[in-house]
């Protein structure tokens, strides 16, 4: 298995720590608002990849942390005149609610910022007593960036370029402009904890380096986020966990792609931000997800209606191939199976794998063409390895009907126009059995004649 590295920036053979398994620890949401369609990219990414790994063999721990004290939070409650834990327990509930939406599976731990308090402190009095870290005179605790040699490493730059060309946050409290900070002294009517270095909260980095190290320990497989956390978040990750521990902390850094929309980034301030709760309430959750992996996890992406159009034509294939079966296990030929996971094994190629569903699709409309007797049997090769990526848990009909409910008519008379029409064609009236095809065309129902019948789906 090969898995791109973004510490390296190439595909290394990837070989865990501790045979047959695998900790991962992905940066998770900050729950001050609805998660958004970059999310989603994430959460289905790394579900996707934890799902992989599993059919192959490894007990995998998940671990996702939750932010749940931040600068955002305490403003948008004070803004809302809620409490933090009314804010983050709302949020927390819809991001878990879009997730379930999306097929995406819960991770193994979820830990939240606040409930690892301890940790943080413990882990910021580490790096005090090792030099690396200082109390400022405003109460506020730093880590001193150029104490540790290896920061940069992750984004391949020099602390001396960052000072020199990144617009850095004068702070006269600061020994140096590149610090960050770990512990922030509370302001008044703050929420905070008491501390060695006074009342305050934990900064933002230091948050997933205590959470990831407790959950995982010192060093673990794969660290995983967005494509907007490599610097400084987990840079800073980085510099923190080395420092404090005195081991390498991740061996293998992924970040997904972005999400961009009609080839625009996305901003509130274009107009072009989406949150998933938004987008579902228009489009199917299978046609969403599958979209979001029709393209490379490290790709960038574009969500835009023609994209989405696609993805529904896709899926369409699927389930009318998969129509009028009963998928059952047996002998099919091993070449799908090796070129998905040929496909996964190199750095989760799901654009390749998707491409063997559809290969396995053509030989299933074969099958049922020829009445060959492996129409059954492709059948349910094609939903697991379906499964595998999370999609394909639909009946055929749920999918290919979805929206029925809107139509002018019900399904019944739908149903009955099909047997009047099927009454007209044994009689020879083929014209009346093509205005019925035609009024049920007009109202946006194709229907579709095979050996078994006639079945109707909704023309999108």
């Amino acid at each position: 298995m090969q898995i791109y590295n973004t510490l390296t920036r190439r595909k290394e053979a990837f070989v865990p720590l501790e045979a047959g398994k695998i900790r991962m620890y992905v940066c998770g949401i900050t729950v001050y608002d609805y998660c958004h369609i970059g999310h989603a990219r994430v959460m289905v990414a790394f579900d996707v990849i934890t799902r992989y790994l599993r059919s192959r063999g490894y007990d995998v721990n998940y671990v996702r942390n939750i932010t749940d004290i931040d600068d955002k939070i305490l403003r948008r409650a004070e803004e809302n005149g809620e409490s933090i834990d009314s804010l983050t327990g709302r949020m927390i509930d819809a991001m878990h609610e879009d997730e379930d939406r999306l097929g995406v599976l819960r991770p193994d731990h979820e830990p939240r910022a606040t409930a690892h308090v301890d940790e943080i402190k413990a882990m910021i009095q580490r790096l005090i007593d090792k030099g690396f870290a200082y109390r400022a005179d405003n109460g506020d605790v730093y880590y001193r960036v150029r104490r540790f040699e290896g920061y940069g490493k992750l984004n391949n730059r020099d602390p001396d370029e960052m000072r020199a060309g990144a617009r850095v946050e004068v702070d006269e409290h600061k020994e140096d402009p590149l610090d960050f900070v770990l512990w922030k002294a509370a302001k008044s009517g703050e929420a905070s904890w008491p501390s060695p270095w006074g009342e305050g909260r934990p900064g933002w980095h230091i948050e997933c380096s205590a959470m990831s190290t407790r959950c995982l320990g010192d060093t673990f497989d794969i660290h995983g986020g967005g494509p907007d956390l490599t610097f400084p978040h987990h840079e800073n990750e980085i510099a923190q966990s080395e420092a404090a521990t005195g081991k390498r902390y991740v061996n293998t850094w992924m970040h997904a792609g972005a999400v961009r929309v009609d080839q625009q980034k996305m901003s509130k301030s274009l107009g072009n931000f989406f949150t998933i709760r938004e987008v579902l309430e228009v489009h199917d959750p299978e046609v969403v997800r599958y979209l979001l992996l029709a393209s490379h996890y490290r790709s960038p992406i574009n969500y835009a209606p023609d994209a989405l159009d696609d993805a529904r034509k896709s899926l369409e294939r699927f389930y009318n191939a998969l129509e009028g079966v009963n998928p059952e296990p047996g002998e099919v030929s091993s070449r799908f199976d090796e070129r998905f996971v040929a496909a996964m094994d190199d750095d989760f190629n799901t654009p390749e794998a998707l491409a063997t569903l559809f290969e396995l699709v053509r030989e299933l409309n074969r099958a049922k063409k020829e009445a060959s007797g492996q129409a059954p049997m492709l059948a349910f090769e094609l939903k697991r390895l379906g499964a595998i990526l999370g999609l394909l848990s639909q009946s055929p009909q749920a999918f290919l009907k979805a929206g029925a409910q809107a139509l002018p008519i019900s399904e019944a008379e739908i149903e009955a126009r099909i047997l009047a029409r099927a009454d007209a064609k044994r009689a020879r009236d083929f014209s009346e059995a093509d205005r019925i095809r035609d009024e049920l065309a007009a109202l946006g129902i194709v229907l579709k004649d095979s050996r078994e019948g006639t079945t109707w789906v909704l023309d999108r």
